[in-house]
């Protein structure tokens, strides 16, 4: 599109300068290291679970669940589901002792009860590697989320965001970011629900049928960009309009499109007559009838075995993830932590709901985007796509908003955790190092953000907490709750977890693997690895420490009567950092 149509631009104004105005009130009462790290331990849960919530519903969550059950209709039903149930993980397993713990970091948790330098080392580059994949996908995802609502190069949306994240965390740290995040989190839900509560309405009043054994149909004569070479797959023959490359050889014009798969480049351009068949991306379900059976999977081989992995990593890759656990040492308390995940799960249960509906509608009202496989534009296409006139402009207008206030919350959600894991672990952990860190973990993503191989949200996302479902959860399960974890065998099972999931997404991001190799199975394990990768990690801390036991290491009763004894006995007054203030 040449221009963005005013009140877009008027709503991601609004949004972003909300965002800004809100962090920099929070900079004025930002004034110590506690004060950038965890809020001075002050945060109350009815705001730190808002706070949570807005942080952790990524644009993954905003745009990307949307836009998988769109294109894989019921398997895609896991992510929001995973999503939401991860929570309860950290409930009842690490919330209360993590806050007692009195770590101003994880990297600091580390130290507290294994007692060794080496290892907080190895989580702190845990910690950087889980959220610069996790920060990768959100830059990319604004990039083209401005791309499709003011028609400005990938590019620059993604560097516009970046700049906005960085500057709010680099002034104010994680006191200026509680207040932003608590706001973005009631924007995103009211950007969402809105226009999902309206459409569904209009859907209702319509006579359709999602479970229709025949595929998606357009309503118009469409034309249809094509960004990224994708592979799609034909049920029967077809003549559409092609100006560009298919399958291989230059196309000007109408073609016939066999029954088969077929492969259109990048920077083709499709030309789709009303009641057309829309081809679906190859691995997606075909017909109305498949979409809504589960056992299809996510594109790809091995289905059922897909499925099971992004149960686990999602379960318990929020356990895991450093700018969620963050957020828990900001809480005055273990039982006020204790309250807040028990909020969270509510506040982002009810936000689930309305982009699996978004999703379901997207299917029927813009089934174009099943050709190009950026799914992720459905959320922000559908107003305009289901209403003409100004109320479609203004749902239109309302999701924008949302959209921009998702990628800033979790991009500072993330660059919080990594700047302070520097600026303690790797400089001196002053407010100057904290800012210089900040700086230095957003311009690398951002950077790589322009580099890498696009995937769609959610699916970079899991790969993110594949990361941390293998590394820093069982970490903290097995910290938590067994004494016999050892300084080596923790060790083993960061090297070990990191390595078989860092180096499957590194395989991903860069370009992928072909589905034929090794049967399939393959591009299935790097794909979705923590079917594997979870369960080595867990076997090898838990064997190597049995190995080690006679390790010397802290006084392990001493350290668990912290963790585990409830507030009233005064076991958890916060340690002593000597953090330097300026």
């Amino acid at each position: 599109m040449s221009s963005a149509p005013s009140l877009t631009v008027v709503a991601l104004l609004l949004a972003a300068g909300a965002s800004v105005a809100i962090g920099g009130y929070g900079v004025r009462l930002a004034r110590t290291t506690s004060d950038f790290l965890v809020a001075s331990r002050s945060v109350g849960p009815r705001w730190n679970a808002a706070a949570v919530s807005g942080e952790y519903l990524s644009a993954a969550s905003y745009l990307g669940v949307a836009g998988l059950i769109a294109k894989y209709g019921a398997d895609a039903l896991w992510y929001p589901v995973g999503f939401t149930a991860g929570h309860l993980g950290l409930l009842l397993f690490v919330a209360a002792p993590l806050r007692r713990s009195g770590a101003y970091t994880m990297p600091d948790f580390v130290e507290f009860r294994l007692g060794s330098r080496q290892v907080r080392r190895l989580a702190a580059l845990i910690v950087v590697l889980v959220c610069a994949v996790y920060l990768i996908p959100q830059f990319q995802g604004a990039g083209l989320t401005l791309r499709i609502l003011l028609g400005v190069p990938d590019w620059a949306g993604t560097a516009a965001v970046g700049a906005i994240v960085i500057g709010t965390v680099a002034a104010g740290g994680m006191r200026s970011i509680t207040f932003v995040q608590a706001f973005q989190y009631w924007l995103k839900l009211t950007a969402i629900a809105i226009p999902a509560l309206v459409l569904l309405g209009y859907f209702l009043a319509h006579d359709h049928d999602l479970g229709a054994p025949a595929p998606p149909t357009l309503a118009q004569r469409t034309t249809i960009d094509i960004t990224t070479d994708v592979l799609v797959r034909v049920d029967a023959p077809q003549q559409v309009s092609v100006t560009g490359t298919l399958d291989g050889r230059r196309v000007e014009g109408a073609v016939q499109l066999s029954l088969g798969q077929h492969q259109l480049s990048a920077g083709s351009r499709l030309v789709l007559e009303a009641g057309a068949e829309v081809p679906v991306v190859s691995g997606a379900p075909a017909t109305g009838a498949n979409w809504l059976r589960p056992g299809s999977g996510l594109g790809g081989p091995h289905p059922l075995y897909q499925v099971y992995s992004l149960i686990i990593a999602t379960f318990l890759g929020a356990m895991g993830l450093p700018h969620v656990l963050v957020r828990f040492y900001t809480n005055p308390d273990g039982r006020a932590a204790r309250a807040t995940a028990l909020a969270v799960v509510g506040l982002v249960g009810l936000f689930y709901v309305f982009p699996v509906v978004l999703g379901v509608l997207a299917r029927l009202y813009v089934p174009q985007l099943l050709i190009t496989g950026a799914s992720d534009a459905a959320v922000l296409l559908l107003p305009g796509s289901v209403l003409s006139g100004l109320p479609g402009r203004l749902l239109a207008a309302l999701v924008a908003a949302g959209a921009v206030a998702a990628f800033l919350s979790t991009s500072s959600g993330l660059l919080i955790s990594v700047a302070g894991v520097l600026g303690t672990d790797m400089l001196r952990g002053r407010i100057r190092d904290f800012r210089l860190a900040a700086v230095i973990a957003g311009g690398v993503p951002l950077v790589l953000s322009l580099t890498v191989v696009s995937l769609d949200l959610s699916r970079a996302v899991g790969l993110a907490f594949s990361v941390a479902a293998s590394t820093l959860c069982p970490l903290l399960a097995l910290g938590i709750w067994w004494r016999g974890l050892t300084a080596t065998g923790a060790a083993v099972g960061l090297l070990v977890g990191g390595l078989l999931t860092g180096g499957a997404t590194a395989v991903s991001v860069l370009g992928g693997i072909s589905d034929n190799l090794a049967g399939g199975w393959l591009a299935a394990l790097l794909g979705y690895p923590a079917a594997v990768s979870v369960p080595v990690a867990f076997a090898a801390m838990i064997l190597v420490s049995k190995v080690t036991r006679r390790q010397s290491g802290p006084d392990i009763a001493r350290i668990f009567v912290r963790m585990h004894a409830p507030e009233p006995f005064g076991m958890g007054t916060d340690r002593e950092r000597g953090l330097w203030s300026i």
